[in-house]
Parts: structure tokens; sequence; C-alpha cells
């Protein structure tokens, strides 16, 4: 029963969140979701409703390197996608943490991704 409530609350804050954050093609959103062994990231351009790049950890090129879904996981995915999204043309995002509170492996793949030369 307290799993349910706990997803109804994630729930209502993704909603919460995208009611503001939105996705141009100027400026589209950085979305990132963590499972508990995984992490994906992608750029979304939604007033096209089109994914314009996405990466996660089980890409064959980053699963070479053993990135998991951690700290150290999302510090280098965020290294990782980075250059992928400068490459496809995006310097400037909009950052979706997906209903997650902004701390840990969130923040420690935000952190990254600014260093990398994204700017949100």
């Amino acid at each position: 029963m307290k799993t349910v409530y706990k997803a109804k609350l994630l729930q209502k804050r993704k909603w919460r969140i995208r009611k503001k954050v939105t996705g141009t093609a100027v400026r589209p959103r950085l979305s990132v979701k963590f499972s508990g062994k995984h992490i994906y990231a992608q750029a979304v351009n939604d007033d096209a409703g089109s994914t314009l790049v996405f990466l996660s950890t089980l890409d064959p090129e980053v699963r070479k390197s053993k990135v998991k879904g951690n700290l150290s996981g999302a510090k280098s995915l965020a290294v990782a996608f980075t250059p992928k999204a400068k490459a496809a043309g995006i310097t400037s995002v909009v950052f979706d943490r997906n209903g997650r509170p902004y701390h840990g492996r969130v923040k420690t793949f935000a952190e990254a991704a600014r260093e990398g030369g994204l700017q949100f």
C-alpha cells in the first residue's frame, strides 16, 4: 500500500513539473530517468514531439566502460551525453528531473552536464 501511495505522489510531482517545463527546437528539454540499475537521458523537442538525442547506460559504447546507475555512473553518462548533444546542435536545455528531488544522482548528472558545456 505504501509503495502505491509513493508512486502516486511521484506521478503528481511529474505532472506538476511538466506543466512548467517544455522543450523547443532552440532549447529542448533534457529529461533524466533513473531506475535501480540504469540511467536514461534524452533531449526532447515537445513542440514537434520528437527526441533529438538519447543516451542510456544500456548503450553499447557506454557499457564498455562499465557504467552503472550510481553517482559515478550519472557523472560519466552526463560526460558522454554532452558531446552527443553538441554534435546535434544543442547548447542550451531545460532540465527535467522527472519528479525526483534535486540531490544525489540527479544533481551529479546536472553538474557534470554543465561542466561539459550545456547551459540550463
